[in-house]
């Protein structure tokens, strides 16, 4: 690799309209496209259909993160302008580090109020990447003033109100503290986990805490000078030990999503045996990359250009990549968050 990888070589057209604006009424109707990652042949089928691609003895990941409504719209203690908080990642106690709209006025030392004073904050640091660092104030429990005050922080692209914040949830999501969900676990219920367990597939659990990093757009032209945001995952010991233990026996480690094959490829060593712990991961996977862990991904469509496409074409080639998106674009396919998906085997 000669030490340039141009932005613009993952970028595609997209029309306006497949971008998905709702969920589907039945999470596991969406559609799947399969993509053979070494012919890059392509196949069209329903999500429910999942289980007929996998084998006995494969081991799906899930991400069991859980979504806090973790965007809140206050005011100014001074002059009582409008500001809006995004929570991305709890610093200690009652210090968290933020994104804050409009950002330029909300300087160290600035106080914000929530719901009519419930909630009190005081600006302490702006981050070099030009985050805020705020210590929140209340009476009570801080989730339950949030679950009060806060609302879903759906990406920027879905417009539309959602009408059950369940549906930006995955079933199993258990663990709080994402800003975003793990979208391609959007797509099972628990009905088909059900299916897929007495089929003799294993189901194991990581958690990664989604932080906006994964979204950040590349705004370098030239792809390895991006530096992702670290995010917080864990990999509790059954989880190790069952992913090991199905490497050694033969079975696939099937990813549910880009931010499981990030935890599971930080926290595996460089023979491909997986370490129980917890930690930050700022891991950038683009092509070039050898998994060290991960055989196949389930993941949803995704932006051009962003890290998420680099990700999936380490693991399928470039070309094959961004010829099933031209193919899932001809076909309407729904993309983004509430969108279809795709398993890449």
């Amino acid at each position: 690799m000669d030490g340039v990888m141009p932005k613009s070589d993952y970028y595609f057209e997209l029309p306006q309209e497949l971008i998905a604006q709702d969920p589907l009424e039945d999470r596991s109707s969406s559609r799947l496209l399969v993509l053979d990652k070494h012919t890059g042949a392509v196949s069209h089928r329903v999500f429910r259909d999942i289980g007929e691609f996998l084998r006995p003895g494969d081991c799906l990941v899930l991400n069991n993160t859980k979504v806090i409504p973790a965007r809140l719209l206050g005011v100014r203690a001074d002059t009582g302008a409008h500001v809006e908080v995004l929570l991305l990642k709890r610093q200690e106690g009652n210090v968290w580090e933020t994104l804050v709209k409009p950002g330029k006025k909300c300087r160290p030392g600035a106080k914000l109020s929530f719901g009519e004073g419930l909630l009190g904050a005081e600006i302490l640091e702006v981050t070099e990447e030009g985050n805020r660092l705020i210590r929140f104030a209340y009476e009570g429990i801080f989730e339950e003033v949030l679950d009060r005050l806060g609302e879903m922080p759906l990406p920027p692209y879905i417009t539309h109100k959602l009408q059950d914040k369940n549906r930006y949830q995955t079933v199993y999501a258990r663990e709080e503290g994402s800003a975003a969900a793990p979208t391609a676990g959007l797509h099972f219920t628990q009905e088909l986990l059900a299916q897929l367990e007495e089929k003799g597939i294993r189901i194991a659990f990581v958690t990664l805490h989604v932080g906006l990093g994964t979204f950040r757009p590349v705004k370098e032209e030239n792809v390895l000078d991006h530096h992702m945001h670290s995010e917080y995952y864990q990999v509790p010991e059954e989880t190790a030990t069952l992913i090991n233990r199905t490497r050694t026996e033969g079975g696939r480690v099937i990813c549910v999503g880009t931010t499981s094959c990030r935890t599971l490829e930080s926290a595996a060593d460089e023979k491909g045996v997986v370490q129980a712990g917890s930690g930050d991961t700022d891991i950038f996977i683009y092509p070039g990359y050898r998994f060290r862990v991960l055989d196949a991904l389930i993941t949803n469509f995704h932006l051009p250009e962003s890290t998420l496409v680099m990700l999936v074409s380490a693991l399928a080639g470039r070309e094959n990549v961004l010829n099933a998106y031209a193919e899932a674009v001809r076909e309407q396919y729904r993309f983004f968050s509430f969108g279809d998906a795709m398993l890449v085997l």
